[in-house]
């Protein structure tokens, strides 16, 4: 199917739910914002999360998700500009004086294999920007943010007559690779387009349960680096080990030896992390290789932990390899990947405002749940204290069990996540925060 059959296919409904919506479904005031989200769920949005879900793309490659979305915000009276940092897309509504406000969800899946025996699951192979093919599967919830911003988009249009400013929507690529943010950055979102004083946006939790909504200041999510290790050796008969240098015993004792730095050179208050996600060398039992290569993933909430957690894997790395006889012609290749993240922190005096106008009316659904994990989010190169904008990112729960500590895991085939309370809870709590902003004097 080309690009532009499915989009005769689908832009028929996106611009059916406008024309209903703006007909029967209109939110008239804040206090009327429950019912018209929930109208518009039973009688649009749930259709169109049924067709994001079914159809995931890849990182950079999202160009029929980034269409319909296009289709979507221009129907309901956007400004929409296509292609921003690859595939993202940036909507305006200029709507008097004031502030700007952004509002950001990201749109790509992951290279998964859907088992979560789901009715609307992917069946989606697609090929990566790198051509290589993979299942597709939509095994974070993305689909839930790209559908709550639709709707999100909606109510702004709305209630217009609630807040002055200006509005920017950007649907986000690659956020999987942490990638799409800088990206659109890099390819003028601040410049091109109206700088926004604030941003806002969400991410739904399949461990939180559903319509709860976790939103505190500090540091949310962690940063994230990754770096490469190849480890270098001298292949030999592995019945004859003193011949060689074996980097898969060097590379285990790095493994181990990485752990210390964390806990002898990191404050114990201090979180961090190294994690050796990957180990390959070798092809045969009995040959000793030339090399190992090592994958790791490198989190923490502050940059002085993070520079020490980076400056420790490579003194950890070449003096583990000169304790064991590697030549200094020989030491291990430490590579850090381009694609990297600060921590995403959102801004105090912001969380103030938007969990201010949650709590008057939505505050049922505040709940306060410390961290457990260190996960990380591009989210924050839009936050960085260089940009000068200030913002809030939150939580959102979606969990399928009563016991959410049961619930599948992000990213996992049978991640699931129930998606009325998400999309709905979403939309409301954006919008509201939006138009605290716009209104914040």
């Amino acid at each position: 199917m080309t690009l532009r059959t499915y989009l005769a296919a689908t832009c028929a409904f996106g611009l059916a739910f406008t024309a209903s919506a703006q007909a029967h479904d209109k939110a008239e005031s804040l206090e009327d914002l429950p019912r018209a989200i929930q109208s518009d769920y039973d009688t649009k949005l749930e259709d169109l999360y049924t067709h994001f879900h079914a159809n995931p793309e890849l990182s950079f490659v999202e160009s029929k998700t980034a269409a319909r979305m296009t289709e979507e915000l221009r129907a309901l009276g956007y400004d929409v500009t296509e292609n921003v940092g690859g595939t993202g897309v940036v909507a305006v509504l200029q709507n008097g004086d004031g502030p700007t406000v952004m509002m950001r969800a990201d749109m790509d899946g992951l290279p998964v294999k859907e088992n979560s025996g789901l009715k609307h699951a992917s069946k989606i192979m697609q090929k990566d920007r790198n051509g290589k093919e993979f299942p597709v599967m939509h095994a974070c919830g993305h689909d839930v943010h790209i559908t709550s911003m639709v709707s999100s988009a909606k109510m702004m249009q709305d209630l217009k007559s609630e807040w002055s400013g200006t509005l920017v929507l950007i649907v986000q690529p690659a956020e999987e690779i942490i990638a799409g943010a800088k990206a659109m950055i890099e390819d003028g979102l601040f410049t091109r387009f109206p700088k926004p004083d604030y941003v806002i946006g969400f991410h739904v939790w399949s461990n939180l349960a559903p319509g709860k909504i976790v939103m505190e200041a500090g540091t949310v999510m962690s940063s994230s680096d990754s770096v490469y290790i190849t480890v270098r050796g001298v292949g030999a008969h592995g019945a004859s080990p003193h011949q060689g240098i074996d980097p898969i015993v060097i590379g285990a004792n790095i493994v181990n030896s990485l752990q210390t730095v964390v806990t002898r050179n990191v404050a114990p208050l201090k979180p961090g992390i190294i994690t050796v996600g990957t180990f390959h060398a070798g092809t045969k039992n009995n040959i000793i290789p030339h090399e190992a290569k090592l994958g790791l993933t490198v989190r923490s909430d502050d940059p002085d932990t993070r520079d020490k957690l980076l400056a420790g894997i490579t003194r950890v790395t070449e003096n583990t390899a000169r304790a064991l006889g590697v030549p200094e012609d020989l030491m291990p290749i430490i590579e850090h990947a381009p694609n990297r993240t600060p921590p995403t922190i959102n801004d105090a005096d912001t969380v103030a405002i938007v969990r201010g106008a949650l709590e008057a009316q939505m505050g049922d659904n505040l709940v306060r749940i410390p961290r457990d994990g260190m996960g990380a989010e591009d989210f924050a190169y839009l936050m960085a204290p260089e940009t000068g904008v200030k913002g809030v990112y939150f939580s959102v729960g979606g969990s399928i069990e009563k016991d959410v500590t049961k619930s599948p895991s992000h990213h996992s085939p049978e991640f699931n996540v129930l998606p009325k309370p998400s999309i709905t809870t979403g939309t409301e709590a954006m919008v509201r925060g939006a138009v605290a902003l716009f209104n914040k004097e």
